[in-house]
Parts: structure tokens; sequence; C-alpha cells
């Protein structure tokens, strides 16, 4: 493709717009110029259920409009919005070592994008395109298990086995520790397993746990992740709520037990590592991560980017599944 036919492409992109509401919206890419950028044609994107049943909601709350902002996105919150934040395409055109090379991108849901290159990732030998949409919510969880300092021989307890909750949990049982996932979904014991952690419902769940980590934004879940931790134990809460404001229990045990609450977000490179460690580095050691198969269980039906206004609204209003929807670009 010669430099004057790659500015007069046309992409699609996909906008939230209303509660409900998702629209496909042409637009035109800027000059993209072969030393310093990639144009990618997209071939897979990963839709991470809670962020983007939050926005598609319009549940950002106004203090957040900045802060929740993804690299590459257009509009404002609450609405229209482009959003998304885990795109794996092919390299058309750009500097000849990346040319024909499948990279990884944080940027919305669009099936065109001309990037610098300092934007994108080639995946490595043996990570196929599909799986590598994980790699988003994989530093997501690389980061809890930083700030949760966790290590060989840790009694640890996941509430909540989502995509973020599986995920940190099999990082916490490589690492070492005793792993056990709790959620009130038996369909998620199956997950855990193949993950090599264990699962228990929320009536079974281990005490005296010395790590909780909180997945499942719930009201509910945070209770059970006080409850569940030994004295002077940790509770990591990873949820993000949006605008809810859910009561947490520090009467009760919590101070006489001296309990640690600790958040943990992606936004930052966990304190423990932030010497040593880019948000660069964190992300190519997420991609090489994910070369291991068994997260294939964590990927979910794929949706056809075209029908995605008709399909995703309901896919997102379900909250059981713990598979992360994918857009199909081909």
């Amino acid at each position: 493709m010669d430099l004057v036919s790659r500015h007069d492409v046309t992409a699609q992109a996909l906008w939230y717009v209303a509660e409900g509401r998702i629209e496909l919206r042409s637009e035109k890419l800027g000059p993209c110029p072969d030393d310093e950028h990639v144009l990618l044609r997209a071939l897979f994107s990963g839709v991470s259920r809670g962020t983007e049943r939050t926005v598609s909601a319009g549940r950002v709350p106004s203090s957040e409009f900045s802060r929740m902002r993804c690299p590459h996105q257009a509009g404002e919150f609450p609405y229209p919005v482009k959003y998304g934040y885990a795109l794996v395409g092919e390299v058309e055109a750009g500097p000849a070592d990346l040319v024909g090379r499948t990279v990884f991108a944080l940027h919305p849901h669009q099936d065109r994008v001309c990037l610098p290159v300092a934007d994108v990732r080639p995946l490595l030998e043996g990570l196929p395109p599909r799986r590598a949409v994980l790699a988003a919510n994989m530093e997501t969880a690389l980061n809890i298990l930083w700030d949760g300092n966790v290590s060989a021989g840790d009694r640890v307890l996941v509430v909540g086995g989502g995509v973020v909750g599986l995920l940190v949990a099999a990082l916490a049982r490589d690492a070492g520790a005793a792993v056990t996932v709790v959620d009130i979904r038996d369909e998620r014991a199956a997950p855990s397993r193949a993950l090599g952690v264990g699962f228990a419902r929320p009536d079974a769940a281990p005490g005296e746990q010395d790590i909780v980590i909180h997945t499942s934004a719930s009201e509910a879940g945070l209770a059970l992740a006080l409850d569940s931790a030994r004295f002077e134990g940790a509770i990591v809460e990873a949820s993000w709520y949006g605008d809810l404001m859910p009561r947490v229990a520090l009467g009760g045990a919590f101070h006489s037990r001296r309990l640690r609450l600790v958040s943990s977000q992606v936004g930052a490179v966990s304190p423990g590592h932030r010497a040593e460690w880019s948000h660069a580095r964190r992300l190519g050691r997420a991609l090489e991560l994910l070369c291991d198969r068994r997260f294939d269980v964590l990927l979910g039906e794929d949706i056809p980017f075209a029908e995605a206004p008709a399909l995703l609204p309901d896919v997102l209003a379900r909250a059981d599944s713990h598979r992360m929807p994918v857009l199909r670009y081909t």
C-alpha cells in the first residue's frame, strides 16, 4: 500500500452512544508516515466485560472522566465515546521490520488503525492472535499480584472468578501460593481447576487466608473478603465499582484483627516494582505469560465486528460468564 492510499483509509470504529446502544461509525485515518507509524488491519479485539459494561451503562463517575480515558479514546464520557483497549492486528504498512507482523495495541475497537510504532507490541512466536486480546487483563492481574506481595507458600483467596480473578489466581498459583477461587457460580469451578487452582462456593470459603484478592465488584464479595483474612492479613481490592458506593464493614473485627485494605489499579505500576518496571516492560511480560495455552479457557464467543451493535449489548448485560467476548474482524 503506497503512502498516498494510506492517507485515504476509511475505518469503522465502535462507539458507545447511549445506555445499551452501540454504533459503528466511519472515520478517515490521518497521515501515517512510514518511518514513524504503522497501519494495522484488526484481527481481534477483546471486550472487558466489567469496564465496558460500566461505560455502556453511562456509569463512569464524573470525577473519573479523565483518569478513565483509554489510549486513543475519542469522544467524552458519558456518551458518545469510542472505547476499548485490547486490539490485535496485522501491520499492513510501516517500517519494513514490522510489515506483516501481528501486534497488540491498547486501542479502542476499530477495523483499521494508524498508530505510532511505540504504541504497538509484536506478538511472540507461539502466541495466537486471538489469545493475545487478554494482554490488558493479564497486565491488571500482574499488577494485582505485585500489590498483594504474593509469594510461595502464601494462602491466597480470590473472591470473584471472572477473567481478571482467574488470571490472578493462575499467577498466584504459579508463584507457589496455595490458591482458592470463590464464586457464587458453579460453572466457574471448571476453569478454576483447569488453571490449577481450587474452587469453593462462598459458604465453603476457607478462612485465615494470608492474602485475599477481591475482584467481584460486589458488596457481598467484599464482605466475604474481609471475613476470610487472617490476623494482620491483607485484602487487595481490585474491583472497580464505577458510580456505585458499596458499604464496607470497617466495624466489628476489622481493627482488632489489624486488617489491611489495599487498592490495586493498573494505571500505575505497583510501587514495589515501579523502579525497575515500566509500563512497556509490564505489557511485554503479560504477553509472554499468555504463551501458555491454558488461558484459552478464558476466551468466549466470537462476535463478528459488523454485528457488534446488535449483539454486544446483550453480551454485556450477562454477568454470569467467566469468558472474555472477542470481536472478530475477518
